[in-house]
């Protein structure tokens, strides 16, 4: 099992910044990936962002890429997610994933099923 605790959500006005936090605790694999989704009331659950535990690769939805930027401390198993110049359409509820990845795999994964563990999610809202 993995554990995913979140921290860093909040209300923010249009142009402004936040920076995500997620912690992984538990039985995390040698190799990984941690990553956001989001999901806003009515919407289906959508992919943000995605690393490697490497930090080597990284993976970012059209809507974000180039506003937010995604980054891993792999000695705290803590993914961050700084997320600049926001959108009121950016409102949701962020979510943290855990993806165990095969050993020699490089693939930065985005699609839900690809993510076995989830965090509790935090809130993000964006005023205008």
């Amino acid at each position: 099992q993995v554990q995913l605790v979140e921290s860093g959500g909040g209300l923010v006005q249009a142009g402004g910044s936040l920076r995500l936090s997620c912690a992984a605790s538990g039985r995390t694999s040698s190799n990984y990936a941690m990553g956001w989704f989001r999901q806003a009331p009515g919407k289906e659950r959508e992919f943000v962002a995605a690393i490697l535990w490497s930090g080597m690769s990284t993976a970012y939805s059209d809507s974000v890429r180039g506003r937010f930027s995604i980054s891993v401390d792999n000695a705290k198993n803590t993914v961050y997610l700084l997320m600049n110049s926001l959108r009121p359409e950016d409102t949701a509820v962020y979510y943290c994933a855990f993806s165990k990845r095969d050993y020699y795999s490089n693939d930065v994964p985005s699609l839900l099923y690809e993510f076995h563990y989830w965090g509790q999610g935090t809130q993000v809202t964006v005023s205008s």
